[in-house]
């Protein structure tokens, strides 16, 4: 018996040791090291096994920065897009406007693009008939970039036209993470590489038990078409995202089509990814113009939307994505209306939406009415109960459910991206997002956002105040632990 105590004794005095160890010798915010102490402390075995899965970071060396890239050409990419014919002028765009963009090209790596057309979906089933009449016309490449491509239905359709098109001789790649697209099988995207395609899974998501790396998701959805034509949003592909599953009924969600200088940004994106995750030299894509045409104004410029594509990852010490939209939020005069499944903002996030509304701007945030993950839906209820008492309202879409990621702000910006406002997406995740700097695509969001209020309910104090205790008791303590879920 007092052998056994001895062994306990030990086993727990060391656990505390390492616990404090590995959560403060690394960088974290404060909220995360109490998350990972308190799992740590009251799990001691297990909360180190669930530390070496999910809590060890990842490389901090920039690996898909284009400044570790600069080899393969890509750097032109960049020159091209400033060097592109320009059908409006630095003028056209607002002295706020002008504040954003420099601090997303400054930090970001994302330069101006101009001179693009751009269509928004919010339906399933519009976007895949048009993302596939678009892949079955492709001349030269296709490039699929996804944290969700499922072996089911439409994920068929998608892959047996993929592989119509290497049979054709087209260069079609698909980069995805192999997290979430469990039952896309290596056997099942055989059959693409087969046929002369080439599938890899992204770098954090190959061997994952090997590698330690389950934590951190490739959670772009990226499709560019000859580089010409490009896909970017919220939407995966999947049953689910054309309202196939019960469980979750009608999906509404937001991504858009881009015709123009932005889809080699797009391109640009999708082969930093692939090249970090190749599994071998030749599987590396070099500059070349069939990847990246010439800029053609009467080709590839047909629209005259500006726009950026902002992406972020764990790779990078500071999140420079959320700190972005931060500050394009804070440039509201009258409205900021956001979109999000899962609203878990951290400390910082949290003041500037407080300080917004503070500020008397009409501040609206949309969620959904159900869970898909139940510990982060109890924690986006405590948050949205907490900021309805700043006066920012908050609408339970009621239709099905909403997974767009969303935000227009008065009537000069819009974002449609695979960002969401939560600690995943802020420090874990690898995501993008399209800022958009055009008073009539931020009118069309808006209106979706509108319209999207017809099947809402504004949560209310009285909606609150029905909350039973016990359903408060696990909204509080999955908030405890939402820096790490």
């Amino acid at each position: 018996m007092i052998v056994i105590q001895d062994i306990l004794r030990i086993i727990i005095t060391t656990n505390i040791i390492l616990s404090f160890y590995i959560v403060f010798h690394r960088r974290r915010s404060v909220s995360t090291t109490w998350a990972w102490l308190i799992i740590l402390l009251v799990f001691p075995v297990i909360g180190l096994i669930l530390y070496g899965f999910f809590g060890r970071g990842i490389s901090q060396e920039n690996i898909f920065a284009i400044n570790k890239q600069h080899h393969i050409g890509l750097r032109n990419v960049q020159k091209s897009i400033t060097k592109a014919p320009k059908k409006t002028s630095p003028a056209d765009t607002s002295y706020k406007a002008r504040m954003v963009i420099h601090f997303f090209n400054h930090n970001g790596e994302a330069p101006l693009s101009k001179n693009n057309h751009v269509k928004l979906y919010t339906d399933g089933q519009a976007l895949f008939d048009d993302m596939m009449h678009d892949i079955q016309y492709a001349q030269q490449s296709v490039n699929v970039e996804f944290y969700t491509f499922y072996n089911d239905q439409i994920g068929n359709e998608i892959l047996n036209l993929l592989i119509k098109k290497a049979k054709e001789g087209i260069a079609v790649r698909v980069l995805y993470d192999a997290w979430g697209s469990l039952g896309a099988s290596k056997t099942w995207f055989d059959q693409l590489r087969q046929a002369g395609g080439e599938v890899l899974p992204f770098i954090t998501s190959r061997n994952m038990i090997t590698r330690s790396r389950i934590n951190y998701h490739l959670h772009r959805k990226i499709v560019v078409v000859d580089g010409k034509t490009s896909w970017t949003g919220g939407f995966n592909i999947g049953d689910q995202y054309l309202s196939r599953n019960k469980k979750f009924g009608y999906w509404r969600d937001s991504h858009v089509r881009i015709v123009g200088s932005a889809s080699l940004l797009l391109q640009e994106r999708f082969v930093m990814d692939w090249n970090a995750s190749i599994q071998k030299e030749s599987q590396l894509i070099t500059f070349n113009t069939m990847l990246f045409p010439n800029l053609d104004e009467n080709e590839i410029h047909p629209g005259d939307v500006p726009m950026q594509i902002v992406a972020d990852g764990p790779d990078r010490d500071i999140a420079n994505m959320r700190n972005g939209i931060m500050r394009l939020m804070s440039l509201a005069k009258k409205r900021v209306w956001l979109q999000t499944p899962y609203l878990i903002p951290d400390d910082a996030m949290m003041a500037t939406l407080q300080t917004i509304a503070m500020s008397g701007v009409d501040l609206r945030i949309m969620i959904p009415c159900k869970p898909d993950h139940p510990f982060i839906y109890r924690a986006t209820q405590w948050y949205a109960n907490e900021l309805t008492r700043f006066g920012i309202k908050v609408y339970i879409y009621n239709k099905g459910f909403i997974h767009a990621k969303t935000i227009v702000v008065d009537d000069d910006f819009a974002t449609v991206g695979s960002m969401n406002q939560d600690y995943r997406s802020y420090d874990l995740n690898f995501e993008d997002v399209a800022v958009f700097y055009d008073k009539n695509f931020a009118h069309e969001i808006a209106q979706s956002f509108i319209a999207d209020m017809e099947h809402s309910t504004l949560l209310t104090p009285q909606i609150i105040a029905k909350q039973g205790r016990l359903l408060r008791t696990l909204q509080y303590f999955s908030r405890m632990l939402s820096p790490i879920l």
